[in-house]
């Protein structure tokens, strides 16, 4: 598997399997005179020479390669709101063991996560330190894939069919879930691994299906390649599945000993994807200019899905619904998915976001 059909088509989760072959994927520079710059190990970065004044230092790490959940952040560093806030921000891959565990050391400070990983942290023997400060995109934009040609277009349908599993407790309580509150029967659904880099050519070759996918990309992809697909969203059967996916997270010591950085990206970062929601098609240009490797017209397709989705009908960007964040901690509690019992208040702290 090539880099660049990685960086096209990677899955969230089979990123997190994948690990360490993810992170070889080095993002491309900008010119210098956008405030970026390129380290030698393929890190982007704001230009030192864009002020003159010492700037504080925040390292984001990714949680896989770069795509347009990321583009408020490389909109960020291209039109200089990092630098304008007092910031030089390094955008780094994550390593084998993900970016949370690197945000919860401390290695970096900032970066992106979901709901759903924060709560196996929150539920271990041994939490790490760090917390959402922001949501990156309002709902839950997943759910299952498969060919327009099976009618598969409700959970219950997909009785009789095979399903693409990562073989995660969480997965296949949510999936299962969906079958049974559409009056389907679990059992009658066959699981197979989850094996593919591309999803649409994993229907395409009957791999599988029905598979879990994210709408801004795989969809997006489908659309791209003109492959006739059925869709339904997790939260379209269940609101109990609108949790936060993904979300900016921040270490909480240095949060703690400096609050006004987290503030100050924040207020970057919102900049960034407000730009991206008013002016998609110049966001992706700005995004593909950053990382070649990206199929350019999945990225415009996908961002132009995301402009209505990272603010959403919330007030402003960033925000979190506290009844729905402790919605979905109450139910993996209800479902024994976690370790140990949630507070279901827990993992995030909006006292930064302005």
């Amino acid at each position: 598997m090539s880099d660049k059909n990685l960086a096209k088509n990677l899955n969230r989760r089979q990123f997190v399997a994948a690990g360490a072959a993810a992170a070889s994927v080095a993002l491309a520079a900008c010119d210098n005179n956008s405030g970026v710059v390129e380290g030698p190990d393929g890190t982007a970065s704001s230009n030192d020479n864009a002020g003159d004044a010492e700037k504080t230092k925040i390292s984001f790490v990714l949680d896989y390669t770069p795509n347009t959940n990321h583009t408020g952040i490389y909109v960020a560093l291209d039109q200089g709101y990092f630098a304008d806030e007092g910031l030089e921000v390094e955008i780094v891959q994550p390593p084998a063991d993900g970016a949370d565990a690197l945000i919860g050391a401390g290695g970096a400070q900032m970066g992106v996560s979901y709901q759903d990983y924060i709560a196996n942290n929150l539920a271990s023997d041994q939490p790490m330190p760090y917390s959402a400060v922001a949501a990156i995109i309002q709902h839950n934009t997943s759910g299952i894939m498969s060919r327009e040609e099976d009618g598969i277009t409700h959970p219950a349908a997909m009785e009789g069919h095979t399903y693409a599993t990562w073989n995660m407790p969480v997965e296949q309580a949510t999936v299962k879930r969906c079958v049974e509150a559409d009056g389907g029967d679990w059992s009658k659904v066959e699981l197979v691994p989850y094996e593919v880099d591309d999803e649409v050519s994993g229907l395409r070759a009957n791999m599988f299906d029905t598979v879990w996918v994210y709408e801004a990309w795989a969809v997006q992809n489908a659309v791209v390649q003109d492959f006739p697909y059925n869709y339904f969203s997790f939260i379209s059967v269940d609101p109990v599945f609108d949790y936060y996916t993904p979300v900016i997270a921040a270490n909480d010591d240095f949060a703690a000993q400096n609050p006004e950085a987290v503030k100050a990206f924040l207020r970057a970062v919102k900049k960034g994807y407000e730009y991206a929601v008013d002016n998609p098609d110049g966001a992706a240009d700005i995004l593909c200019a950053q990382v070649p490797e990206l199929d350019a017209d999945l990225v415009h397709q996908s961002q132009t899905f995301l402009a209505g989705q990272y603010t959403a009908e919330a007030e402003s960007w960033g925000v979190i619904d506290p009844e729905r964040w402790a919605a979905f901690y109450q139910w993996l509690n209800d479902n024994d998915l976690v370790a140990n019992k949630l507070d279901v208040n827990a993992g995030y702290d909006l006292s930064f976001l302005e």
